[in-house]
């Protein structure tokens, strides 16, 4: 998958995002981040499975019942099924090798 360094495309409070099918990042340093650059092709997966469009629709859904739970917008971030899945998984390179389709759920 193609990745691109830009730190105009993200918001300054970012330093990648996975936006099907390119990652985004805002310093090329971070191409040699195999945890991070696998966080992200995570979410490539992730935004496959669900055909892009309805992944955004889901994560928003599901950010913003976080932000009411929890009244903390770091921690509802942190705790979208998604990220829970990525950051679980980030430091193990061969997880795409071996992950489900719809795995993310188990982390709901």
């Amino acid at each position: 998958m193609p990745i691109i360094v830009n730190k105009y495309l993200i918001g300054r409070h970012f330093v990648g995002i996975a936006l099907w099918p390119f990652i985004v990042i805002n310093n090329s340093f971070l191409k040699k981040d195999d945890a991070f650059i696998n966080h992200e092709k995570i979410h490539i997966r992730q935004q496959a499975e669900l055909l892009v469009i309805p992944f955004y629709v889901f994560y928003l859904i599901e950010y913003i019942i976080r932000v009411i739970r929890y009244r903390n917008s770091q921690k509802a971030y942190r705790n979208i099924s998604f990220e829970r899945e990525a950051y679980y998984n980030e430091d193990n390179l061969n997880y795409l090798k071996t992950r489900k389709p719809w795995t993310f759920i188990k982390y709901l």
